[in-house]
């Protein structure tokens, strides 16, 4: 009897053992089914269908979907937008989105390679830059000028400033811009989208509006940057005239004395009470103007990114855009 109980348990044993290879076996064809599709262009549910690569584009993207889960940036928050390069997850979220919007300029040099190279239909792509006049970067008096970098350029090449979405008039086009690409994309969708992107483009004039009153009332035109500067578009669009330490897109910290005595010199001469910083920046240089003149140091949001607590609070351009309103009035008094 017990020799009989003996086999039955060894047959259970194997059957048991047996079923957990059975069970293992077809786990891991799971997984290499998904990992497969995933590389072949398959998207798991969930992940989001339209990858960016900066805030501001971002922000424009779930403006006109209402739907932030759709949206995915590359750049993550707090971090520096202009040495970004893409992971190899980064390039295969790309070649799975419905659309990747991106800048375009000096910060998005890796993304024309990085579309050859993958075979990514222009349809599933958008440049920002396609959708306004550019501007040319340019270096202003007491300016540092950035070292020539030692690279052959095309005949006729020319620098454009990247940042465009300063200027509100650029942003409503490009918001514009979004809604018409995804809405060739998503047709069942057009009279939402078109709906949205009129709600925010409606926000952005208003803040068109308000700057442009704050101009036309201010006693100066004039703006002192103890920092980089990417407002180029922003000064163009109101007629401001401005000076600073670095172009917009310049990866220099430290600014020559030249430079300081520079800047230290104009606020003096021409009374100026607020010296202008963007955010995510060292206040070193800033602080060291300020010091030296009785100027108040304030922060002119270029939104190229915002921190991972406001990104988390939801922030978006608009709300950037108003407090640059705030600190405009203040700057031009």
């Amino acid at each position: 009897m017990e020799s009989v109980r003996g086999v039955e348990n060894s047959m259970k044993e194997k059957i048991l053992k047996g079923f957990g290879v059975v069970v293992l076996i077809f786990a891991l064809l799971f997984v290499s089914v998904l990992v497969i599709l995933k590389l072949m262009g398959g998207r798991e549910k969930g992940e989001a269908k339209i990858i960016v690569t900066n805030f501001v584009a971002y922000d424009f993207a779930r403006a006109v979907t209402d739907d932030k889960k759709e949206v995915a940036m590359l750049v993550k928050p707090g971090t520096e937008t202009h040495t970004f390069e893409p992971t190899p997850e980064d390039i295969i979220k790309i070649k799975n989105a419905d659309l990747f919007i991106y800048n375009g300029g000096e910060s998005d040099e890796w993304v024309k390679g990085l579309l050859s190279d993958n075979d990514i239909p222009a349809e599933k792509t958008m440049r920002m830059m396609d959708y306004v006049g550019l501007l040319e970067e340019e270096v202003v008096e007491g300016m540092e000028a950035e070292e020539e970098e030692d690279v052959a350029r095309p005949e006729g090449y020319e620098e454009y400033d990247e940042h465009i979405w300063t200027s509100p008039v650029n942003a409503a086009k490009i918001v514009d811009g979004v809604r018409a690409k995804l809405s060739e994309i998503r047709t069942g969708k057009k009279l939402v989208y078109k709906e949205n992107a009129e709600k925010y483009i409606a926000q952005i004039n208003e803040i068109h509006a308000e700057i442009s009153e704050v101009v036309k009332n201010a006693n100066r035109k004039e703006l002192i940057f103890a920092d980089r500067f990417p407002f180029r578009y922003l000064v163009n669009e109101y007629g401001l005239s401005y000076f600073a330490a670095f172009p917009g897109c310049s990866d220099q910290t430290e600014a020559s004395s030249a430079t300081v005595a520079f800047l230290i010199n104009k606020v003096k001469t021409d009374d100026i009470k607020i010296v202008l910083k963007i955010e995510l920046s060292s206040e070193q240089l800033a602080k060291m103007v300020a010091s030296e003149t009785g100027a108040e140091v304030m922060v002119l949001n270029a939104a190229h990114n915002i921190s991972q607590s406001d990104f988390d609070k939801g922030v978006t351009y608009v709300d950037i855009m108003r407090e640059n309103v705030k600190v405009l009035e203040r700057a031009l008094e």
